[in-house]
């Protein structure tokens, strides 16, 4: 079967531009989390990662017209474009284009500034794609908080099939009052910022961000990471809650076991879900505990970008691919003590170590996980 590596890779997000700028952060322990200012619907304001758009404004002004393209489209087109200009190898001509979101423009559902057209996400898509004159129509996906691990998974897909020569995998979400609204009705926001995992862990903070990865199938003499393969299931448990059991969760981790023959002592890290809502957190804890994985190191990343929705499991992917290349364990910002009733790993001190294999889950609204492996591979010499 043919190999697909994850090569270079870009994140937009409050903490900066650029995925070793975003890293370096990581490892100061610095957070995107700040108190926003009150709302009618949150009186003592609310913790999120929200970037403000003049800053995004200044980079992107230097490629193209500002007032041309929405926030998020500005976004994308940022962490595209940084993709690019590392990789020789992409041409519009051939390279496909997979685009992750929940909700693409719908903060503009009302606004005069776009067509309604644009609040589609095919044609926010399409938007994107034209900007670099990307040939191949983009392909969507939009599939609560698992989108960006589908995504590269759908790009993989398509690449062994012979479809594309290679695919950049682009994801991004903004909070806007929609969302704040949604998460509001399920009365899931934290009140100050997010601890997953905790025993004081009370709701998510919403994050804004965008991050793109080029997919190949070519090898090169740098040392690369291998996407090995993923498994995705759905225990249609309710539309907004987990699987009480994690049997979802489980079932896709025991079928990527399977598929692939790895072993749970194979695996060196994880990088989990990780909402810090009461319900999400003690279900991975079970799924991982029933999975024979509760010794291997763990972290959630909530705590730095806050839950970025469609553009989460892209962005965890992006940073658990740095982990393996650089042997590093990241710490699991806000955790102290446990709060669930499984026994985890969590990490809490930054580590070197040797690592080879990693593990990346996401589970979202409707019921849907997804499992995911990735391998470092040796540089060719």
């Amino acid at each position: 079967m043919q190999q697909v590596f994850l090569k270079s890779d870009s994140i937009v997000s409050p903490l900066g531009f650029g995925t070793m700028v975003n890293l370096r952060e990581l490892r100061l322990q610095n957070s995107a989390l700040k108190l926003q200012k009150p709302t009618s619907k949150y009186s003592a304001g609310y913790y999120a990662a929200i970037f403000e758009e003049e800053i995004i404004d200044r980079s992107f002004s230097l490629i193209g017209n500002c007032d041309d393209y929405t926030k998020l489209e500005k976004m994308l087109i940022l962490a595209i474009k940084d993709v690019i200009d590392k990789e020789a190898l992409v041409d519009p001509l051939s390279t496909g284009l997979v685009i992750a979101t929940t909700k693409g423009n719908i903060d503009l559902l009302n606004s005069n500034k776009i067509t309604k057209e644009r609040v589609e996400l095919w044609k926010m898509a399409q938007v994107v794609a034209n900007f670099f004159g990307f040939k191949n129509k983009p392909i969507v996906v939009s599939n609560a908080c698992i989108s960006g691990g589908l995504a590269i998974k759908t790009a993989a897909d398509f690449i062994k099939s012979g479809k594309f020569e290679n695919a950049i995998v682009a994801a991004g979400d903004l909070v806007s009052d929609f969302v704040l609204s949604g998460f509001q009705s399920f009365q899931a926001m934290s009140e100050k910022a997010c601890k997953p995992f905790d025993a004081e862990r009370n709701g998510i903070s919403l994050g804004e961000a965008a991050a793109a990865v080029f997919i190949d199938g070519q090898t090169s003499q740098e040392q690369k990471v291998e996407f090995v393969h993923s498994v995705t299931t759905n225990d249609a448990n309710h539309i907004s809650g987990p699987s009480r059991d994690g049997e979802g969760l489980y079932q896709a981790i025991s079928r990527l076991k399977h598929f692939t023959g790895i072993t749970s002592e194979e695996i060196d890290a994880i990088s989990a879900h990780g909402t810090a809502t009461i319900f999400n957190d003690e279900m991975e804890a079970i799924a991982f505990n029933r999975s024979n994985l509760n010794d291997i190191p763990m972290h959630s990343l909530k705590g730095y970008f806050g839950h970025t929705l469609g553009a989460s499991a892209l962005i965890e992917s992006i940073m658990l691919k740095q982990s393996l290349l650089k042997n590093e364990l990241i710490i699991s910002k806000n955790f102290e003590s446990s709060g669930v009733s499984a026994s985890l790993n969590i990490t809490t001190e930054a580590t070197q170590k040797e690592l080879k294999m990693a593990l990346k889950t996401a589970s979202g609204f409707g019921g849907c996980n997804i499992a995911m492996l990735f391998r470092k591979m040796k540089a060719h010499v």
